[in-house]
Protein backbone atom coordinates (compact mmCIF):
# COMPACT_ATOMS: atom_id res chain seq x y z
CA UNK A 1 0.00 0.00 0.00
CA UNK A 2 1.74 3.45 -1.01
CA UNK A 3 1.31 6.11 1.71
CA UNK A 4 -1.42 8.09 -0.58
CA UNK A 5 -3.75 5.52 0.06
CA UNK A 6 -6.84 5.91 2.46
CA UNK A 7 -5.97 4.20 6.10
CA UNK A 8 -8.31 2.92 8.57
CA UNK A 9 -7.87 3.73 12.37
CA UNK A 10 -7.00 1.11 14.44
CA UNK A 11 -8.87 1.03 17.84
CA UNK A 12 -9.32 -3.03 18.08
CA UNK A 13 -8.09 -4.77 20.87
CA UNK A 14 -8.47 -8.74 21.91
CA UNK A 15 -11.87 -8.77 23.40
CA UNK A 16 -13.48 -6.64 20.68
CA UNK A 17 -12.12 -9.44 18.06
CA UNK A 18 -13.41 -12.36 19.84
CA UNK A 19 -17.01 -10.06 20.12
CA UNK A 20 -16.62 -9.86 15.85
CA UNK A 21 -15.77 -13.30 15.70
CA UNK A 22 -18.63 -15.32 17.55
CA UNK A 23 -20.89 -12.42 16.62
CA UNK A 24 -20.46 -12.70 13.14
CA UNK A 25 -21.15 -16.29 13.47
CA UNK A 26 -23.73 -16.56 16.44
CA UNK A 27 -27.39 -16.21 14.52
CA UNK A 28 -26.20 -19.38 12.80
CA UNK A 29 -27.06 -20.84 16.11
CA UNK A 30 -30.94 -19.41 15.95
CA UNK A 31 -31.98 -20.15 13.09
CA UNK A 32 -30.96 -22.00 9.29
CA UNK A 33 -28.84 -24.99 10.48
CA UNK A 34 -32.34 -26.49 11.31
CA UNK A 35 -32.85 -26.54 7.52
CA UNK A 36 -30.03 -29.39 7.41
CA UNK A 37 -32.66 -31.70 9.26
CA UNK A 38 -34.61 -31.85 6.51
CA UNK A 39 -32.34 -32.65 4.30
CA UNK A 40 -30.22 -34.94 6.52
CA UNK A 41 -32.08 -35.87 9.62
CA UNK A 42 -29.88 -36.10 12.72
CA UNK A 43 -27.17 -38.27 11.61
CA UNK A 44 -26.99 -36.87 8.21
CA UNK A 45 -26.54 -33.02 9.55
CA UNK A 46 -24.55 -34.31 12.51
CA UNK A 47 -22.12 -36.03 10.29
CA UNK A 48 -22.21 -32.76 7.83
CA UNK A 49 -21.45 -30.80 10.92
CA UNK A 50 -18.54 -33.07 12.26
CA UNK A 51 -16.47 -32.56 9.33
CA UNK A 52 -17.88 -28.88 8.67
CA UNK A 53 -16.45 -28.62 12.08
CA UNK A 54 -12.87 -30.14 11.57
CA UNK A 55 -12.68 -27.90 8.04
CA UNK A 56 -13.27 -24.91 10.47
CA UNK A 57 -10.79 -25.67 12.76
CA UNK A 58 -8.18 -26.29 10.55
CA UNK A 59 -9.08 -23.54 8.36
CA UNK A 60 -9.15 -21.12 11.30
CA UNK A 61 -6.07 -21.47 12.64
CA UNK A 62 -4.48 -21.82 9.17
CA UNK A 63 -6.74 -18.34 8.34
CA UNK A 64 -4.84 -17.04 11.65
CA UNK A 65 -1.24 -17.34 10.22
CA UNK A 66 -2.48 -15.60 6.82
CA UNK A 67 -3.88 -12.59 8.48
CA UNK A 68 -1.09 -12.13 11.21
CA UNK A 69 1.63 -11.69 8.30
CA UNK A 70 -0.71 -9.85 6.06
CA UNK A 71 -2.80 -7.37 8.08
CA UNK A 72 -4.98 -6.19 5.14
CA UNK A 73 -8.45 -5.39 5.42
CA UNK A 74 -8.87 -7.43 2.02
CA UNK A 75 -8.35 -10.62 3.76
CA UNK A 76 -8.87 -13.40 1.41
CA UNK A 77 -8.14 -11.37 -1.31
CA UNK A 78 -4.65 -9.69 -0.26
CA UNK A 79 -3.35 -13.42 0.57
CA UNK A 80 -4.25 -14.64 -2.80
CA UNK A 81 -3.19 -11.32 -4.58
CA UNK A 82 0.39 -11.82 -3.18
CA UNK A 83 0.31 -15.47 -2.90
CA UNK A 84 -1.13 -16.28 -6.57
CA UNK A 85 -1.69 -13.45 -8.03
CA UNK A 86 -4.26 -10.99 -9.43
CA UNK A 87 -6.45 -13.44 -11.44
CA UNK A 88 -6.65 -15.96 -8.11
CA UNK A 89 -6.81 -12.62 -5.99
CA UNK A 90 -9.71 -11.70 -7.51
CA UNK A 91 -11.34 -14.76 -7.35
CA UNK A 92 -10.54 -15.16 -3.87
CA UNK A 93 -11.78 -11.12 -3.17
CA UNK A 94 -14.96 -11.53 -5.46
CA UNK A 95 -16.19 -15.27 -3.68
CA UNK A 96 -15.60 -13.15 -0.22
CA UNK A 97 -17.59 -10.08 -1.56
CA UNK A 98 -20.27 -12.96 -2.27
CA UNK A 99 -20.25 -14.46 0.79
CA UNK A 100 -19.95 -11.14 3.09
CA UNK A 101 -22.89 -9.10 1.27
CA UNK A 102 -25.76 -12.52 0.31
CA UNK A 103 -25.32 -13.29 4.23
CA UNK A 104 -26.53 -10.61 5.39
CA UNK A 105 -30.57 -10.62 3.68
CA UNK A 106 -30.63 -14.07 5.12
CA UNK A 107 -30.39 -12.87 8.81
CA UNK A 108 -32.38 -9.55 7.60
CA UNK A 109 -35.35 -11.74 6.88
CA UNK A 110 -35.06 -13.70 10.32
CA UNK A 111 -34.80 -10.60 12.19
CA UNK A 112 -37.87 -9.14 9.95
CA UNK A 113 -39.95 -12.68 11.07
CA UNK A 114 -38.94 -12.43 15.04
CA UNK A 115 -39.66 -8.64 15.03
CA UNK A 116 -43.06 -9.50 13.40
CA UNK A 117 -44.49 -11.79 16.14
CA UNK A 118 -44.32 -8.30 18.19
CA UNK A 119 -45.59 -6.00 15.41
CA UNK A 120 -47.86 -8.36 13.92
CA UNK A 121 -48.88 -5.34 11.33
CA UNK A 122 -45.31 -4.25 9.92
CA UNK A 123 -44.64 -6.68 7.25
CA UNK A 124 -41.52 -8.76 7.35
CA UNK A 125 -39.58 -6.96 4.41
CA UNK A 126 -40.34 -3.71 5.78
CA UNK A 127 -38.35 -4.17 9.49
CA UNK A 128 -35.60 -6.05 7.31
CA UNK A 129 -34.68 -2.46 5.09
CA UNK A 130 -35.21 -0.51 8.17
CA UNK A 131 -32.85 -3.40 9.75
CA UNK A 132 -30.53 -2.51 6.79
CA UNK A 133 -30.59 1.08 6.79
CA UNK A 134 -30.08 1.49 10.85
CA UNK A 135 -26.67 -1.17 11.20
CA UNK A 136 -25.47 0.24 7.86
CA UNK A 137 -25.56 4.53 9.30
CA UNK A 138 -23.91 2.92 12.77
CA UNK A 139 -21.21 0.92 10.92
CA UNK A 140 -20.30 4.50 9.10
CA UNK A 141 -20.90 6.38 11.99
CA UNK A 142 -17.38 4.76 13.30
CA UNK A 143 -15.62 1.74 13.50
CA UNK A 144 -15.27 1.58 17.39
CA UNK A 145 -18.92 2.23 18.21
CA UNK A 146 -19.93 -0.33 15.87
CA UNK A 147 -17.52 -2.89 17.54
CA UNK A 148 -18.33 -1.32 21.35
CA UNK A 149 -22.12 -2.22 20.32
CA UNK A 150 -20.94 -6.12 18.69
CA UNK A 151 -19.54 -7.11 22.14
CA UNK A 152 -22.52 -5.71 24.20
CA UNK A 153 -25.37 -8.38 21.24
CA UNK A 154 -23.27 -10.89 21.40
CA UNK A 155 -22.70 -11.25 24.96
CA UNK A 156 -26.50 -10.92 25.52
CA UNK A 157 -26.52 -13.73 22.66
CA UNK A 158 -24.24 -16.06 24.09
CA UNK A 159 -25.96 -16.07 27.60
CA UNK A 160 -29.31 -16.63 26.00
CA UNK A 161 -27.60 -19.63 24.56
CA UNK A 162 -26.75 -20.82 27.52
CA UNK A 163 -29.91 -20.27 29.14
CA UNK A 164 -31.81 -22.33 26.42
CA UNK A 165 -29.20 -24.86 26.91
CA UNK A 166 -29.47 -25.19 30.52
CA UNK A 167 -33.29 -24.62 30.01
CA UNK A 168 -33.56 -28.21 27.47
CA UNK A 169 -30.84 -30.24 28.51
CA UNK A 170 -32.86 -31.37 31.42
CA UNK A 171 -35.41 -32.83 29.14
CA UNK A 172 -32.66 -34.53 26.99
CA UNK A 173 -33.35 -37.62 25.70
CA UNK A 174 -31.06 -39.95 23.32
CA UNK A 175 -34.13 -41.69 21.78
CA UNK A 176 -35.26 -38.24 20.24
CA UNK A 177 -31.45 -38.14 18.43
CA UNK A 178 -32.31 -41.60 17.21
CA UNK A 179 -35.97 -41.57 15.83
CA UNK A 180 -36.16 -41.23 12.13
CA UNK A 181 -32.10 -40.23 12.38
CA UNK A 182 -31.31 -41.00 8.74
CA UNK A 183 -34.93 -40.37 6.30
CA UNK A 184 -32.87 -39.69 2.98
CA UNK A 185 -29.59 -42.18 3.78
CA UNK A 186 -26.15 -40.85 3.96
CA UNK A 187 -26.40 -38.79 1.11
CA UNK A 188 -28.91 -36.56 3.08
CA UNK A 189 -25.42 -35.54 4.37
CA UNK A 190 -24.27 -33.97 1.98
CA UNK A 191 -27.56 -31.98 1.37
CA UNK A 192 -27.18 -30.84 4.59
CA UNK A 193 -23.72 -29.58 4.21
CA UNK A 194 -25.18 -25.81 3.27
CA UNK A 195 -26.75 -25.74 6.48
CA UNK A 196 -23.37 -26.89 9.09
CA UNK A 197 -21.14 -24.63 7.16
CA UNK A 198 -24.22 -21.58 8.71
CA UNK A 199 -23.17 -22.73 12.10
CA UNK A 200 -19.69 -21.18 11.13
CA UNK A 201 -20.09 -18.87 8.42
CA UNK A 202 -18.42 -15.73 8.64
CA UNK A 203 -16.18 -15.95 11.42
CA UNK A 204 -13.11 -15.55 8.93
CA UNK A 205 -14.77 -11.67 8.79
CA UNK A 206 -12.18 -11.22 11.61
CA UNK A 207 -9.20 -11.05 9.61
CA UNK A 208 -10.96 -7.80 7.75
CA UNK A 209 -10.47 -5.58 10.82
CA UNK A 210 -7.12 -6.32 11.01
CA UNK A 211 -5.53 -2.81 9.60
CA UNK A 212 -8.29 -1.66 12.57
CA UNK A 213 -6.97 -4.01 14.98
CA UNK A 214 -4.54 -2.68 17.83
CA UNK A 215 -0.90 -5.03 17.42
CA UNK A 216 -2.77 -7.59 14.68
CA UNK A 217 0.09 -10.11 14.90
CA UNK A 218 -0.42 -10.81 18.60
CA UNK A 219 -4.65 -9.81 18.76
CA UNK A 220 -5.79 -11.48 15.96
CA UNK A 221 -4.76 -14.76 16.97
CA UNK A 222 -6.15 -14.47 20.14
CA UNK A 223 -9.65 -13.24 18.46
CA UNK A 224 -9.75 -15.95 16.27
CA UNK A 225 -8.45 -18.66 18.78
CA UNK A 226 -10.71 -17.91 21.18
CA UNK A 227 -13.66 -17.42 19.10
CA UNK A 228 -13.88 -20.69 17.12
CA UNK A 229 -13.62 -22.89 20.05
CA UNK A 230 -16.52 -20.71 21.57
CA UNK A 231 -18.58 -21.56 18.43
CA UNK A 232 -17.93 -25.07 18.42
CA UNK A 233 -19.28 -25.48 21.84
CA UNK A 234 -22.12 -23.70 21.33
CA UNK A 235 -22.87 -25.67 18.13
CA UNK A 236 -23.10 -28.45 20.35
CA UNK A 237 -24.84 -27.39 22.80
CA UNK A 238 -27.12 -25.68 20.25
CA UNK A 239 -27.54 -28.67 18.34
CA UNK A 240 -27.96 -31.37 21.09
CA UNK A 241 -30.19 -29.37 23.46
CA UNK A 242 -32.64 -28.49 20.36
CA UNK A 243 -33.19 -32.02 18.81
CA UNK A 244 -32.65 -33.78 22.23
CA UNK A 245 -35.96 -33.06 23.43
CA UNK A 246 -38.23 -33.67 20.77
CA UNK A 247 -36.69 -35.38 17.87
CA UNK A 248 -35.26 -33.22 14.47
CA UNK A 249 -39.10 -32.69 13.20
CA UNK A 250 -40.07 -31.08 16.41
CA UNK A 251 -37.37 -28.46 15.62
CA UNK A 252 -38.30 -28.30 12.03
CA UNK A 253 -41.95 -28.13 11.60
CA UNK A 254 -44.29 -26.17 13.81
CA UNK A 255 -47.07 -28.20 12.83
CA UNK A 256 -47.25 -31.79 10.72
CA UNK A 257 -47.21 -30.88 7.38
CA UNK A 258 -45.92 -27.10 7.63
CA UNK A 259 -43.24 -25.21 5.82
CA UNK A 260 -39.58 -25.59 7.63
CA UNK A 261 -39.87 -23.02 10.47
CA UNK A 262 -36.51 -20.45 11.19
CA UNK A 263 -37.41 -20.36 15.03
CA UNK A 264 -36.10 -24.10 16.23
CA UNK A 265 -34.85 -22.77 19.69
CA UNK A 266 -38.90 -21.18 20.85
CA UNK A 267 -40.23 -24.58 19.13
CA UNK A 268 -37.84 -26.66 21.35
CA UNK A 269 -38.99 -24.79 24.30
CA UNK A 270 -42.15 -25.54 23.47
CA UNK A 271 -42.64 -28.98 23.36
CA UNK A 272 -41.73 -28.52 26.86
CA UNK A 273 -42.54 -25.62 28.43
CA UNK A 274 -45.52 -24.42 26.29
CA UNK A 275 -45.67 -21.31 24.35
CA UNK A 276 -46.58 -19.21 27.59
CA UNK A 277 -43.64 -20.01 29.58
CA UNK A 278 -41.67 -17.46 30.71
CA UNK A 279 -38.71 -19.13 29.09
CA UNK A 280 -40.32 -19.24 25.65
CA UNK A 281 -41.04 -15.54 25.69
CA UNK A 282 -37.68 -14.78 26.61
CA UNK A 283 -35.72 -16.83 23.98
CA UNK A 284 -38.45 -15.79 21.31
CA UNK A 285 -37.35 -11.48 22.03
CA UNK A 286 -33.48 -11.93 23.24
CA UNK A 287 -33.19 -14.36 20.10
CA UNK A 288 -33.61 -11.52 18.33
CA UNK A 289 -30.01 -10.22 19.90
CA UNK A 290 -28.22 -12.96 18.19
CA UNK A 291 -29.83 -12.15 14.88
CA UNK A 292 -28.55 -8.34 15.01
CA UNK A 293 -25.26 -9.42 16.09
CA UNK A 294 -24.75 -11.14 12.96
CA UNK A 295 -26.11 -9.26 10.60
CA UNK A 296 -24.61 -5.97 12.02
CA UNK A 297 -21.06 -7.83 12.00
CA UNK A 298 -21.32 -9.21 8.57
CA UNK A 299 -22.39 -5.71 7.42
CA UNK A 300 -18.85 -4.45 9.08
CA UNK A 301 -16.78 -7.16 7.62
CA UNK A 302 -18.36 -6.76 4.06
CA UNK A 303 -17.54 -3.21 4.22
CA UNK A 304 -14.07 -3.65 4.54
CA UNK A 305 -13.79 -6.39 1.98
CA UNK A 306 -15.55 -4.67 -0.49
CA UNK A 307 -13.64 -1.07 0.44
CA UNK A 308 -10.30 -3.09 -0.50
CA UNK A 309 -11.53 -4.24 -3.64
CA UNK A 310 -11.98 -0.72 -4.54
CA UNK A 311 -9.26 1.02 -3.47
CA UNK A 312 -6.47 -1.52 -5.25
CA UNK A 313 -8.62 -1.07 -8.56
CA UNK A 314 -10.55 -4.28 -8.86
CA UNK A 315 -13.94 -2.53 -8.75
CA UNK A 316 -15.05 0.82 -9.32
CA UNK A 317 -12.30 3.31 -7.29
CA UNK A 318 -15.34 5.03 -5.61
CA UNK A 319 -15.44 2.41 -3.17
CA UNK A 320 -12.17 2.46 -2.03
CA UNK A 321 -12.85 6.29 -0.49
CA UNK A 322 -12.81 6.53 3.07
CA UNK A 323 -15.53 9.17 4.69
CA UNK A 324 -13.98 12.19 5.53
CA UNK A 325 -14.85 12.35 9.30
CA UNK A 326 -15.87 9.20 10.39
CA UNK A 327 -12.48 7.41 9.03
CA UNK A 328 -15.12 4.14 7.50
CA UNK A 329 -15.61 2.88 4.07
CA UNK A 330 -18.59 4.61 3.72
CA UNK A 331 -19.34 3.98 0.28
CA UNK A 332 -18.53 0.42 0.34
CA UNK A 333 -21.31 -0.26 2.98
CA UNK A 334 -23.88 1.76 0.77
CA UNK A 335 -23.32 -0.34 -2.16
CA UNK A 336 -23.46 -3.47 -0.27
CA UNK A 337 -26.65 -2.30 1.96
CA UNK A 338 -28.42 -1.47 -1.96
CA UNK A 339 -27.44 -4.86 -2.88
CA UNK A 340 -28.52 -6.83 0.09
CA UNK A 341 -31.59 -4.66 0.04
CA UNK A 342 -32.23 -5.83 -3.46
CA UNK A 343 -32.02 -9.69 -2.51
CA UNK A 344 -34.52 -9.25 0.34
CA UNK A 345 -37.42 -8.81 -2.64
CA UNK A 346 -36.37 -12.48 -3.56
CA UNK A 347 -38.19 -13.92 -0.87
CA UNK A 348 -35.56 -17.33 -0.82
CA UNK A 349 -33.85 -17.54 2.75
CA UNK A 350 -32.47 -21.17 1.96
CA UNK A 351 -31.23 -19.79 -1.65
CA UNK A 352 -29.39 -16.71 -0.19
CA UNK A 353 -27.76 -19.27 2.50
CA UNK A 354 -26.43 -21.53 -0.12
CA UNK A 355 -24.70 -18.77 -2.42
CA UNK A 356 -23.29 -17.15 0.94
CA UNK A 357 -22.25 -20.51 1.48
CA UNK A 358 -20.72 -20.94 -1.95
CA UNK A 359 -18.62 -17.82 -1.89
CA UNK A 360 -17.19 -19.25 1.15
CA UNK A 361 -15.95 -22.35 0.46
CA UNK A 362 -14.17 -20.81 -2.30
CA UNK A 363 -12.38 -18.20 -0.23
CA UNK A 364 -11.44 -21.34 1.69
CA UNK A 365 -9.90 -23.14 -1.50
CA UNK A 366 -8.14 -20.14 -2.53
CA UNK A 367 -7.52 -19.24 0.91
CA UNK A 368 -5.30 -22.88 1.88
CA UNK A 369 -4.16 -22.53 -1.94
CA UNK A 370 -2.34 -19.54 -1.07
CA UNK A 371 -0.78 -20.58 2.51
CA UNK A 372 1.12 -23.35 0.64
CA UNK A 373 2.07 -21.20 -1.99
CA UNK A 374 3.18 -18.48 0.54
CA UNK A 375 5.25 -20.57 2.11
CA UNK A 376 7.33 -21.86 -0.63
CA UNK A 377 7.26 -18.61 -2.24
CA UNK A 378 8.10 -16.06 1.22
CA UNK A 379 9.71 -18.67 3.70
CA UNK A 380 11.27 -15.35 5.11
CA UNK A 381 8.13 -13.66 5.56
CA UNK A 382 7.23 -12.55 9.00
CA UNK A 383 4.98 -14.92 10.65
CA UNK A 384 3.95 -14.11 14.05
CA UNK A 385 2.15 -17.30 14.48
CA UNK A 386 2.40 -20.49 12.22
CA UNK A 387 -0.45 -22.93 12.02
CA UNK A 388 0.52 -26.46 14.13
CA UNK A 389 0.88 -29.53 12.47
CA UNK A 390 1.81 -27.57 8.98
CA UNK A 391 1.08 -28.92 6.01
CA UNK A 392 -1.41 -31.26 7.12
CA UNK A 393 -3.28 -28.59 9.38
CA UNK A 394 -4.25 -26.23 6.07
CA UNK A 395 -4.25 -29.64 3.74
CA UNK A 396 -7.13 -31.21 5.92
CA UNK A 397 -9.27 -27.81 5.34
CA UNK A 398 -8.42 -27.51 1.93
CA UNK A 399 -9.62 -31.24 0.82
CA UNK A 400 -13.10 -31.10 3.43
CA UNK A 401 -13.57 -27.42 1.45
CA UNK A 402 -13.25 -28.98 -2.03
CA UNK A 403 -15.42 -31.77 -1.17
CA UNK A 404 -18.03 -29.49 0.45
CA UNK A 405 -18.18 -27.50 -2.66
CA UNK A 406 -18.69 -30.39 -4.91
CA UNK A 407 -21.03 -32.05 -3.23
CA UNK A 408 -23.21 -28.28 -2.68
CA UNK A 409 -22.83 -27.96 -6.55
CA UNK A 410 -24.75 -31.54 -7.57
CA UNK A 411 -27.34 -31.10 -5.11
CA UNK A 412 -27.93 -27.51 -6.07
CA UNK A 413 -26.69 -27.22 -9.54
CA UNK A 414 -29.29 -24.08 -10.40
CA UNK A 415 -27.78 -22.05 -7.09
CA UNK A 416 -24.28 -23.14 -8.83
CA UNK A 417 -24.98 -21.88 -12.31
CA UNK A 418 -26.50 -18.27 -10.58
CA UNK A 419 -23.02 -18.46 -8.40
CA UNK A 420 -20.69 -19.32 -11.44
CA UNK A 421 -22.21 -16.41 -13.46
CA UNK A 422 -21.89 -14.05 -11.08
CA UNK A 423 -18.11 -14.42 -10.83
CA UNK A 424 -18.02 -15.22 -14.64
CA UNK A 425 -19.72 -11.76 -15.33
CA UNK A 426 -17.76 -9.75 -13.03
CA UNK A 427 -14.69 -11.24 -14.29
CA UNK A 428 -15.38 -10.71 -17.19
CA UNK A 429 -15.70 -6.90 -15.97
CA UNK A 430 -12.32 -7.31 -14.04
CA UNK A 431 -10.63 -8.27 -17.44
CA UNK A 432 -12.03 -5.31 -19.43
CA UNK A 433 -11.62 -2.84 -16.70
CA UNK A 434 -7.86 -3.52 -16.35
CA UNK A 435 -7.37 -3.53 -19.59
Amino acid sequence: MNKNQPKLKRTLGPLMLWGLGVGYVISGMYFGWNLGLEKGGTLGLAIATGFIIVMYLCFTFSYTELACAIPKAGGAFDYAVRGLGRDWGFLGGMAQNIEFIFAPPAIAFAIGAYLNLFLPGVPILAIAIIAYLIFTGLNIYGVKAAASFELIITIIAVLELLIFAGASLPSFEWENMTQNALPHGYAGAFAAIPFAIWFFLAIEGVANVAEETVNPQRNILIGFGSAILTLVVLCILTFSASVGVAGWEGVVYASPGAAASDSPLPLALAQIYGKNHVLYTLVTSIGLFGLVASFHGIILAAGRSTFEFGRVGYAPKFLGNIHPKFQTPSNALLLNAAIGIIALFTGRTGDIITIACFGALTLYIVSMIAMFKLRQKEPGLERPFKVPFYPFTPAIALVIAVVAFVAMTIYNPTLALIYFGMLFVSYVWFRFSQR
